[in-house]
């Protein structure tokens, strides 16, 4: 990883990727941003969509920007509508501008509920008013919304972005970047590991053991979230953007898992599915909840994607942005249909239950493992992919080709 590589971007020279917050970015741009993405939007109808759990007293007049808390409401407001109506939308040959509010789902990528209301508090239909009506739609929201919006976008021939959980940071960074750059990074990757058999990932524990899941991938070929949704296919583009990910077909092994309380579990995977946690330290409670969980529906514990960062960001706090930092992966439980899979809604014994819900390794997120090592297979290739949660002498030879 020599710095003095002709053919290396700044930011990934050795002593940014070691300390990613040192990295530079340029001011927030809803114009840039909107342009690189869905060029062309000349003649496009756009609106901007936020929950709430109340939505229609708390969007009539904005009143939620009366009210204490809604931190990714009033950014939506701020940085997204407002800069839409002084002067974005004009710029881009756009019109509409709207904010709408939905109810909040309380679930990663759960189905939205059809009812809608705008700024006067008068209530929509998503199908009959909003879905049919506009070209583009973004959606700043606190659960996301990329897989209910996906589908609906490929129904009603909208395009849009997901940016769930933005906040000061993914505003100064991960929506700050060119992203005709991460869609060439993310491609130099996607080659580099598309057509895959299998990954193999060894997870470092404090006590000295080493847990290896094995991921079976059929040589699928690699895809990207690359950040770009240009053309007029319809299409979802979920923001901060950065990452190459498969649809696992198998999986066996083991994996710790850090749950939100902190207790550190061991998941037993067999045939793609988790089927049971171990506490390693913690809180026994939560380990048989999810036991329960799983014993009652056990596709909540199936595994639908694994997925590698591709960009050089700084850490956010919030999984959108901080799986998508280079040197990290992430494992996907359950509904996966938004990405090609088969895992969709109705399979699933409750309604509640068919999220998708990202299991996030990076050292601020897991510091109690580490990855040692992903290794993966491709026909009679064998090559490291990630070493200490630093990407392997192989993807920067990659990142760094013409």
């Amino acid at each position: 990883m020599s710095a003095t590589c002709l053919t290396l971007p700044d930011y990934l020279r050795e002593d940014i990727l070691l300390h990613p917050e040192k990295r530079k970015f340029p001011a927030f741009n809803l114009r840039q941003l909107l342009n690189t993405v869905f060029t062309p939007t000349a003649g496009c109808k756009i609106c901007v969509l936020v929950d709430f759990a109340d939505p229609a007293p708390m969007i009539k007049d904005f009143h939620f920007l009366t009210e204490e808390g809604y931190p990714i409401q009033k950014r939506a407001y701020q940085h997204f509508y407002q800069s839409l109506q002084l002067g974005v939308m004009k710029d881009l040959g756009m019109h509409g501008g709207e904010m709408f509010a939905y109810r909040m789902t309380y679930g990663s990528n759960l189905d939205l509920a059809d009812e809608v209301w705008d700024s006067h508090g008068k209530q929509f239909s998503f199908d009959r008013d909003l879905y049919p009506n506009y070209d583009l739609i973004l959606c700043i929201s606190t659960y996301s919304a990329t897989a209910p919006l996906t589908a609906k976008a490929k129904q009603f021939g909208f395009r849009g972005a997901t940016l769930h959980g933005v906040n000061d940071i993914i505003l100064s960074s991960g929506l700050a970047v060119n992203y005709h750059e991460v869609s060439r990074d993310a491609e130099k990757i996607r080659l580099a590991m598309t057509g895959a058999e299998s990954i193999e990932i060894d997870f470092a524990l404090e006590d000295g053991r080493v847990l290896t899941a094995w991921l079976g991938l059929d040589r699928q070929e690699a895809q990207k979230s690359h950040g770009l949704c240009n053309g007029l296919t319809p299409d979802i583009a979920n923001l901060p953007a950065g990452e190459v990910y498969f649809v696992p077909s198998d999986a066996r092994g083991q994996f710790p898992m850090k749950y939100e309380d902190g207790t550190l579990g061991v998941l037993d995977v067999e045939n793609r599915n988790i089927v049971r946690s171990t506490l390693i330290q913690g809180n026994q409670d939560t380990i048989d909840a999810h036991n329960a969980r799983l014993l009652d529906d056990p596709m909540t514990g199936t595994l639908g994607e694994l997925g590698f960062g591709t960009q050089v960001l700084p850490v956010s706090g919030a999984d959108i942005q901080d799986e998508k930092v280079l040197g990290t992966c992430h494992l996907a439980t359950g509904r996966d249909d938004h990405l090609g899979g088969d895992i969709v809604p109705s399979m699933f014994k409750k309604h509640e239950n068919s999220t998708h819900d990202d299991i996030l390794f990076a050292p601020h997120k897991t510091p109690n493992f580490n990855i040692s090592q992903v290794r993966m297979k491709r026909g009679d290739q064998e090559e490291i992919i990630i070493e200490n949660f630093r990407p392997s002498r192989y993807i920067m030879d990659a990142l760094t080709a013409f």
